[in-house]
């Protein structure tokens, strides 16, 4: 992947995050880029997309993945869309982490 899709901020990381709702499981997948190049993070979590329940999915799927709080996980755009901004605090552990989902 060219560009480096993990955004450093004060405390933590900002990433792009493709979700696909109503999957048959919940899952980080890994990276993937767009048609432009551009880096995401691609998810599937079981739940539809109503009343915000794809994206609490999310979050707690995140969270798991990463091994970190829930509480450390933001969705700061993209709430109704399949393409959100995640913001996550955290060190250099998390931010390895992410970088390594989807590897095996």
């Amino acid at each position: 992947m060219g560009d480096d899709p993990l955004r450093p901020l004060n405390g933590g990381t900002r990433f792009a995050l493709r979700l696909t709702p109503k999957s048959s499981r919940d899952c980080v997948e890994g990276w993937a880029q767009d048609a432009n190049g551009k880096p995401y993070l691609k998810a599937r979590v079981r739940a539809v997309p109503e009343d915000g329940k794809a994206n609490t999915a999310l979050i707690r799927c995140l969270a798991k993945t990463l091994g970190i709080a829930k509480t450390d996980i933001r969705i700061v755009a993209g709430h109704t869309a399949r393409l959100k901004t995640i913001e996550i605090a955290g060190g250099e552990d998390v931010r390895r982490a992410l970088q390594n989902v989807g590897e095996a």
